[in-house]
């Protein structure tokens, strides 16, 4: 396991990859120096390209979580950059309640890099787990573009 930190316009966030793929992204915190890792960097170059809009998505190796929850990392990663689904719309595609949505999105390890501030409730914004909450959630959807769903 290596890691690696990344200062956002949100906050300090900490990559972790394990076995060739990104396992976690948490948002804060110190990250120790594990040496040398092309996939961290090549993670914090992409992440700065998207900060910078320069980015719409990300192309890196991902561990998503296995089951249901995997499943929906893979939903919220094709969202394009400024749309937005909302909880239901997840579990209607994937056949499962829109709790286990909301659920597996709390749940997602790679916030950011798979996009859980892309999904909505049916009558607002829902939850988000980052520090911020549901602040930096807005935050992330004006930055892509998608202020205007939140009016």
């Amino acid at each position: 396991m290596q890691r690696k930190a990344f200062d956002s316009p949100l906050g300090r966030m900490v990559l972790t990859e394990e076995g060739g793929a990104i396992t976690r992204l948490d948002w804060g915190g110190d990250a120790p120096d594990d040496g040398d890792s092309a996939l961290l960097d090549e993670a914090c170059r992409q992440l700065a390209l998207y900060f910078d809009q320069k980015r719409e998505a990300f192309d890196l190796p991902i561990a998503f979580s296995p089951g249901l929850t995997g499943d929906v990392q893979r939903a919220m990663c094709a969202i394009p950059l400024g749309e937005t689904r909302t909880y239901g719309d997840l579990a209607k595609a994937l056949g499962v309640p829109a709790q286990a949505i909301g659920q597996a999105c709390g749940a997602n390890p790679i916030p950011v890099i798979v996009p859980c501030h892309r999904i909505l409730g049916a009558s607002g914004l829902g939850g988000f787990s980052a520090p911020g909450g549901v602040e930096a959630k807005v935050a992330l959807l004006k930055h892509e573009g998608a202020a205007s769903l939140l009016i």
